[in-house]
């Protein structure tokens, strides 16, 4: 339940949520800690506590101290040293009555306490003495509202183990241990230690404030966290969202992505990725579309030849103009299986290519191969001879597709041959630049080309053949072109300034 909840929030959604989460479950330990925290601290006095006492008791049997208020004075000057780091010590009877009291003695030069000054007897001011009065008024609603605690404690199970209890007050924190006090066979009296804990209270408060700015300032880091993430990283991947689905739904308002793809970070390389990867459907689309609309109109010449052809031939008596007709229709079902073959290799093609990874390759071993297979075809058949040509002994490595390079110089080969006569010769040159680049060149000793631009022959469904119409589709330069294109290179065409023919020259950049 909590999975799904949580994929169906945004990212900064999910961040924040689990950050609550954690932060609810730390400050769940944190209370658990703070709430655990005092009764430790509590018992640390406790234990000095029960060990005075215990050392208490163990003198008042010792020396059979009697349980009467001049013996319990007598008593507690004797053994002030058991009692420097208290506050107070009082002491009961049996019957609960208030037989001893170390903050009485306070009033006396000779005390312990560090509370007051030692001055001498002859010295006491009556203003001490009415303070003494004060002070005794005091400790008097101690001793009862202490005789109420020794009563539930002689009548609770605990009794004769030491009880310890706190009393809290807006300016003190009180620690109070009681304990009975037996001669080995009865109960003749109480005994309790009254120290100010309010280190303790101090600590927790410590621990608190502590806490609370901990807490505020993760939340703080969080709440900064949360802006960042939003501000730099979750609103430029909402824009970019928001930018394929408008490509998408093909929304004219394209969004602008450049902001983000002018950043450096990663952000930046895959928003240019994406503009690119976009760019790049876009223009294969309208390749797509345009290669569409040029096969159709290539294909509508020749099915309305064909049309024509088919209506007039069963209408014509004359058998050599029937035999024309049958001729007219053999060449244009023959152009149109010859465009709606190439146009289906060539969409193979462009699938096989995006698949396809570039290596390094030897373009001269490459084109000794395909020129040895035109050769051992076209030499005894036509005597036309392919000649393969390099300036240097260097290997001419370039970045391709093995079988697309084939595919370049076999189109290119095929080319020339079909404008070449029987006997002549095409030669296949390598060379280099001055930049290292690596050129091929086919140059062959036909015709030349005819037309001005000469631009327009890497065109698709261009084809200047009156004498083979019917046999290319006008599809070949074109795929060297896109071929070459895909591999960084240039082509271009031109006739040769020397001799009669074309040459078609490709540049391959260095690696």
């Amino acid at each position: 339940m909590l999975s799904s909840f949580i994929k169906n929030l945004s990212i900064l959604k999910k961040f924040l949520f689990i950050n609550l989460l954690v932060f609810v479950f730390f400050s769940s330990l944190t209370i658990v800690y703070l709430i655990g925290i005092q009764p430790n601290l509590i018992n640390k006095k406790t234990s000095n506590h029960i060990q005075i006492i215990n050392n208490t008791i163990e003198h008042i049997r010792r020396l059979q101290i009697q349980f009467n208020e001049d013996d319990i004075r007598k008593f507690l000057f004797s053994t002030r040293f058991l009692f420097q780091n208290l506050d107070r010590v009082l002491i009961f009877d049996s019957d609960f009555n208030l037989i001893g009291d170390t903050d009485t003695l306070d009033l006396d030069p000779r005390s312990f306490s560090q509370r007051l000054e030692i001055i001498e007897m002859d010295i006491l001011s009556d203003d001490i003495k009415s303070k003494e009065k004060k002070i005794g008024k005091f400790k008097k609603e101690d001793s009862t509202f202490l005789n109420d605690i020794l009563i539930n404690y002689s009548k609770s199970a605990d009794f004769g183990k030491p009880f310890t209890f706190t009393q809290e007050s807006y300016d003190q924190f009180l620690l109070i241990t009681i304990k009975n006090v037996n001669d080995g066979k009865i109960n003749i009296g109480f005994l309790a230690i009254t120290e100010k804990a309010n280190d303790i209270r101090t600590a927790i408060n410590e621990r608190k404030i502590f806490i609370i700015r901990t807490a505020i300032v993760v939340a703080l880091v969080i709440l900064i966290f949360s802006f960042v993430l939003n501000r730099y990283f979750l609103k430029p991947i909402k824009i970019l969202v928001n930018y394929t689905r408008s490509i998408k739904e093909k929304n004219k308002k394209i969004l602008n992505i450049q902001t983000i793809k002018n950043r450096n970070d990663e952000l930046g390389v895959l928003s240019n990725s994406l503009d690119e990867m976009t760019n790049e459907l876009h223009k294969r689309i309208n390749n797509a579309e345009n290669f569409s609309t040029d096969l159709v109109h290539e294909i509508r010449n020749p099915l309305a030849s064909l049309k024509s052809a088919s209506e007039i031939i069963s209408e014509t008596e004359d058998k050599s103009q029937r035999d024309k007709l049958v001729n007219i229709v053999s060449q244009d079902v023959t152009r149109i299986e010859r465009l709606i073959t190439d146009y289906s290799q060539m969409l193979k093609d462009e699938l096989a290519i995006t698949k396809e990874k570039m290596k390094k390759l030897d373009l001269k071993l490459i084109a000794n191969s395909v020129v040895d297979d035109f050769n051992s075809i076209y030499n005894s058949k036509r005597g036309i001879k392919i000649v393969l040509k390099t300036n240097s002994s260097k290997d001419c490595v370039i970045l391709g597709i093995e079988n697309r390079i084939e595919q370049i110089i076999a189109n290119l080969l095929d080319n020339s041959i079909s404008f070449s006569e029987d006997n002549q010769t095409i030669d296949v040159v390598l060379t280099e630049d001055k930049d290292e680049n690596i050129i091929l060149k086919v140059i062959d000793e036909g015709e030349g080309f005819k037309e001005k631009d000469t631009n327009k022959i890497f065109k698709r469904f261009y084809s200047n053949r009156p004498k083979m119409f019917g046999e290319h589709s006008g599809l070949g330069l074109n795929i060297v072109k896109n071929l070459v294109e895909l591999h960084n290179g240039t082509i271009s065409a031109s006739n040769n300034t020397d001799q009669k023919g074309a040459k078609i020259e490709i540049t391959f950049p260095k690696i």
